[in-house]
C-alpha cells in the first residue's frame, strides 16, 4: 500500500505502518516530551508498546497517561491536564477510540486555561475565552474507525455533577497532525468495527442532511457514505483486510471533517443515553438511525433519493434507503430496538426527552424538534415501529 500525506482539513499522514513516524511528527511540531493519552486496555497493548518504543529509539522523551473511561469525564480531563502540566510536557499524542482522542485534545486545551473545563461548552462565542496562545500541539492517532475526532474541532466530554454530555469546543482541538495507520486496526473485534462504522455513516449521513449550504461538506459525506457501503461488511467479515481498514479509518475522518455543517437527532438522541444508561456512542446511533430517517422523511426525502443514486442502490427511493439501512444492521448483528440494550425500568423518558432536546446536535436536525419529538422517537426506538 502506498504512503499519502494530506493536507485536509489537517496535515494527515496515511497509509500502512505510518505509525514509524510518529517521532518524525513530534520533531515537526517541537513536541520533546509528549504526553501519550490512551485509555487502560490499549496502554498494556502491543500497538502502544511499540510506538512507544519508536519514541524512545528516537530520544523522545513521553509521559503516559491512559486513565481513560469509555465515556469520558471532566475528571479524566482535569487529572491529565495536571498530569501534563506537573510533567513539563509540551505536547499531546492522542492514541485510541474516540474517548482517548477526545480526553488528549482536552487536555492539550485545557493544560493552558485558568477557567474551568464547562465554561467552554459548545454554545455561542464560549471559545473566545479561552487563553489560545498557550495550547498544545496535538497528534492523533485513531485506533478504531468512526468517531473521527482526529478530524474535529471539539471533545464530547461527559460532566458527572449534572450526568450530561457536554461539547467541549475550540478551532484549536483540531489535531496539528493525524497518522491514519490501517494496521493500528486490524486487531479491533468484529462488533466494535461494526459499531464504530456505524457511527461514521450516521456522521457522514447527518452531515449530508443537515440544512445549509457547504457544498464541500456535502460532497465529502457522499464520499464517505459510499466507502462505507463499500467497505464496512468487508472490515467485519474480514478483520486482516488493510484495504477495507484503511478505507474505514478514511470515511471517519471524512465524517468529522463534514459534520462541520452539523449533526442531527440520531446524535441528540444518542448522547443522553451514554451518559445515563452508558450505552455505547456508535451502537446508540446505528439503532436510532432508521427512526430519525423515517421521522424526517417529510424534509429530507429529495436527499435520500440522491445518496441512493450515488450509492448506486438497487432501490433508489426513501424507502430502499431505510431498508439498505436496515439489511445493514441486520448483517452486523446491530438490534432494532433500544429495548433490546436497555431495561425499560432504567430508561427514564422524560429526562432524557428533555436532554436530547438541549443536545447541541438538536439544531442542526432538518426538522426542528420539540420534547414530544424527542419522546415520541425514543418511544418508537423503545418498541421497534418505524415512522408511517
Amino acid at each position: 500500500m502506498n504512503k499519502y500525506n494530506w493536507n485536509y482539513p489537517t496535515n494527515m499522514w496515511v497509509g500502512e505502518n505510518r505509525i514509524d513516524d510518529i517521532a518524525e511528527a513530534c520533531k515537526n511540531l517541537s513536541i520533546t516530551k509528549p504526553l501519550f493519552v490512551t485509555d487502560k486496555g490499549l496502554a498494556k497493548s502491543e500497538i502502544v508498546k511499540k510506538t512507544l518504543s519508536v519514541l524512545n529509539n528516537n530520544n523522545v522523551s513521553v509521559e503516559l497517561y491512559f486513565d481513560v473511561v469509555g465515556n469520558p469525564t471532566g475528571t479524566n480531563v482535569t487529572e491529565g491536564a495536571n498530569f501534563y502540566n506537573e510533567n513539563n510536557c509540551n505536547g499531546v499524542i492522542a492514541f485510541g477510540g474516540g474517548s482517548a482522542l477526545d480526553v488528549g485534545k482536552a487536555i492539550a486545551f485545557m493544560s493552558a486555561q485558568t477557567l474551568p473545563l464547562w465554561d467552554f461548552e459548545d454554545i455561542g462565542d464560549n471559545w473566545i475565552k479561552a487563553s489560545s496562545e498557550k495550547i498544545a500541539p496535538i497528534i492523533a492517532v485513531p485506533t478504531t474507525a468512526g468517531t473521527g475526532s482526529e478530524t474535529g474541532r471539539a471533545s464530547v466530554i461527559l460532566n458527572e455533577d449534572t450526568g450530561v454530555k457536554n461539547i467541549i469546543f475550540h478551532p484549536k482541538f483540531l489535531p496539528s497532525i493525524v497518522i491514519l495507520d490501517p494496521i493500528l486496526t486490524l486487531s479491533l473485534p468484529p462488533k466494535i468495527t461494526a459499531a464504530t462504522g456505524m457511527d461514521a455513516l450516521a456522521h457522514n449521513l447527518e452531515a449530508y442532511c443537515a440544512p445549509g449550504y457547504h457544498p464541500m461538506a456535502d460532497g465529502i459525506a457522499l464520499e464517505g457514505m459510499r466507502l462505507i457501503n463499500d467497505w464496512l461488511l468487508e472490515a467485519v467479515k474480514n478483520g486482516s483486510n488493510i484495504q477495507a481498514r484503511q478505507n474505514m479509518l478514511t470515511a471517519a475522518s471524512m465524517g468529522s471533517t463534514a459534520f462541520q455543517k452539523g449533526l442531527g437527532a440520531i446524535h441528540s438522541l444518542s448522547h443522553p443515553v451514554n451518559a445515563l444508561n452508558n450505552l455505547h456512542h456508535g451502537l446508540s446511533n446505528a439503532i436510532f438511525m432508521p427512526y430519525v430517517i423515517t421521522f424526517n422523511k417529510d424534509s429530507i426525502e429529495l436527499k435520500i433519493i440522491k445518496i441512493c443514486d450515488y450509492l448506486e442502490l438497487e432501490d433508489r427511493s426513501f424507502d430502499g434507503f431505510v431498508n439498505w439501512v436496515l439489511e445493514l444492521r441486520k448483517k452486523l448483528d446491530i438490534p432494532h430496538k433500544l429495548s433490546d440494550e436497555i431495561d425499560e425500568k432504567d430508561f427514564d423518558i422524560d429526562r432524557l426527552s428533555e436532554m436530547a432536546l438541549a443536545d447541541p446536535s438538536t439544531g442542526g436536525n432538518p426538522k426542528k424538534l420539540t420534547k414530544d419529538d424527542m419522546k415520541k422517537m425514543y418511544e418508537h426506538s423503545m418498541t421497534g415501529e418505524l415512522f408511517k
